[in-house]
């Protein structure tokens, strides 16, 4: 049976169609998490591949779960063990006549209903955040510093990787900071600062000003566009959660490059910060991240546009 369309704004697909999404999804995300979890079982870190999942709440296997997104109803007997996931319920004999389904045919969809009552706060942050942020022009001239005002004054602090080492030593790494303008924008960016360079940042990010700080140039805010897909599971389809989380993978790379580490044994050559050369790479590649962060925010909202007035109650 191929693809109908089912008010209000419903696709029906069966086995056949979106088994093998599923199975692709799968495929895309076991390279991420394969790593992740082989090397926790093993006790071993890594500097840069790890965060996604130690920073953020989202575990392995759930980002491994494939989701269709909400209008969508998954047909045939693989679909009822989504009867017992959060957030998916059978389709009503009413739906199904609509549909033209045969009644003994499983039949699964997205609960709104219930994701409305237990998310809708969530979701209305998540949208307005995001739609903020987008209307905001980018600041493009941080060059990273946000991480090397973490590893300031080292020497009395310690840093946060405690087994790396910093390229420029304690000395050029606290002689570059108080070079620097400062200026970051993102709170959870800024509360990692080491103490002596708080009073450094032009700004004072908080989670009660985030809302009108937060601004699409910055590769923290970008990263986050991951958690707050996930926080639409399963609302939005895999697919737009896993963009937004190899986004996060390319900008953790670009920032730990940028960053004051040294991760050559790692096998990362440094974005030279310190130089004009350096900064110039970074803004380069900052202004491409921008550019598809807008992307991905402007599909998260137009994806949850049809069920608004659900979302609103």
């Amino acid at each position: 049976m191929g693809s109908v369309q089912h008010s209000p704004a419903s696709t029906i697909l069966s086995e056949d169609q979106w088994l093998p999404r599923q199975a692709a999804y799968e495929q895309r995300v076991h390279p991420f998490t394969d790593g992740y979890l082989q090397r926790r079982s093993a006790g071993r870190k890594h500097p840069v591949e790890d965060f996604l999942f130690t920073y953020y709440s989202q575990k392995p296997g759930q980002l491994l779960r494939w989701h269709p997104g909400a209008g969508v109803v998954l047909t045939g007997p693989a679909a009822a063990q989504r009867l017992d996931w959060k957030f998916y319920r059978p389709l009503t004999d009413e739906e199904r006549a609509g549909a033209g389904l045969e009644p003994a045919m499983t039949a699964v969809t997205v609960d709104l209903g219930a994701f409305t009552a237990a998310r809708g706060p969530a979701v209305e942050f998540t949208r307005m955040l995001l739609s903020r942020t987008a209307a905001r022009k980018p600041s493009l001239g941080c060059f990273g510093m946000h991480e090397w005002a973490m590893a300031y004054k080292s020497e009395v602090n310690g840093i946060r990787h405690e087994y790396l080492g910093l390229r420029l030593g304690a000395e050029g790494t606290d002689e570059l900071v108080e070079q620097s303008r400062i200026r970051c924008t993102h709170f959870d960016a800024f509360r990692f600062y080491a103490p002596q360079a708080v009073s450094l940042n032009e700004l004072t990010p908080s989670r009660e000003n985030q809302r009108d700080l937060e601004q699409p140039g910055c590769l923290h805010a970008n990263m986050d566009l991951y958690k707050w897909a996930y926080k639409l599971v399963p609302l939005l389809p895999g697919e737009l959660v896993m963009d937004c989380f190899e986004l996060a993978w390319r900008i953790r790379e670009m920032d730990m490059r940028a960053s004051p580490y040294d991760l050559q044994d790692w096998g990362y050559e440094a974005i030279p910060v310190e130089t004009p050369a350096g900064r110039a790479r970074y803004a380069s590649a900052q202004r491409a991240f921008t550019e598809e962060s807008q992307h991905l925010r402007a599909r998260i909202l137009e994806l949850l546009e049809p069920f608004q007035e659900q979302l609103d109650g």
